[in-house]
């Protein structure tokens, strides 16, 4: 068995640091979900640490909803579910990434549109002018999570048109561009997959979708972004923390 070395002298837990070394192995599909990692005994004589240390770890990601704890079978690699935080406003790639996972695209198609006159009306964009439109289906682990619609007045899309659209981070760009965000407002509904939906993302036609419409603010109090994106609920729910 191969031994992996911690840094003893490092101010980071020794159970933290085999909790990292198990998540880059999760994220990067080493293990894959329903797999069975290896015992405690495996993991302790390969990291060369006590079987607390290795329970600490595991117990971590058990919290984190990463690994399963099966009765008369150990713990294996739960499915993919992520969890978003209503309140925050972050982008997909630093939501999945935060999470432990790796997030991809793959540009559908980008174009400057006059008649998407919706989207339009909510970036307050006058009828005779363009915008920008990007369609992106989104990844977690290589597997499909979400479809992705976001309307950009002309200015902002010319600035993102000159990036690389499939591996592109659209805040990060907007803040490298002195661009920021200020606010945003979201609504949630459900909604059913279409057939070109379904097979974009790899479910049935009709399958229960989440629809998550955002309308993003810039320091002036003038709307920026308008992202429709259309989460599987079979792999991605919101949490909400309510207090009284």
């Amino acid at each position: 068995m191969n031994h992996t070395k911690l840094k003893h002298g490092s101010p980071a837990p020794l159970y933290h640091q085999v909790k990292d070394i198990l998540i880059a192995r999760i994220s990067e599909g080493i293990w894959k979900p329903g797999d069975l990692i290896p015992t405690e005994t495996e993991l302790m004589k390969e990291f060369d640490v006590s079987r607390t240390t290795i329970r600490q770890a595991i117990t971590v990601l058990v919290q984190e909803g990463l690994l399963e704890k099966q009765q008369g079978k150990g713990t294996t690699i739960k499915s993919l579910k992520l969890t978003g935080s209503l309140g925050r406003l972050t982008g997909f790639a630093e939501e999945i990434m935060e999470r432990g996972f790796v997030p991809k695209s793959k540009l559908i198609k980008a174009e400057f549109r006059d008649d998407l006159f919706v989207q339009k009306k909510k970036l307050q964009i006058p009828d005779d002018e363009e915008i920008l439109c990007i369609r992106r289906i989104r990844f977690a682990n290589d597997e499909p999570i979400a479809l992705e619609k976001t309307s950009w007045p002309k200015h902002i899309g010319e600035v993102l048109m000159k990036h690389d659209l499939d591996s592109a981070k659209f805040y990060q760009i907007l803040e490298d561009n002195n661009i920021f965000l200020k606010r945003a407002g979201e609504t949630i509904s459900a909604v059913n997959a279409t057939p070109y939906e379904a097979d974009l993302l790899g479910v049935s036609p009709g399958t229960a979708l989440l629809e998550m419409n955002r309308l993003s603010y810039g320091v002036e109090d003038k709307p920026i972004e308008f992202t429709q994106t259309k989460f599987r609920s079979d792999l991605y729910q919101y949490n909400v923390d309510l207090h009284r």
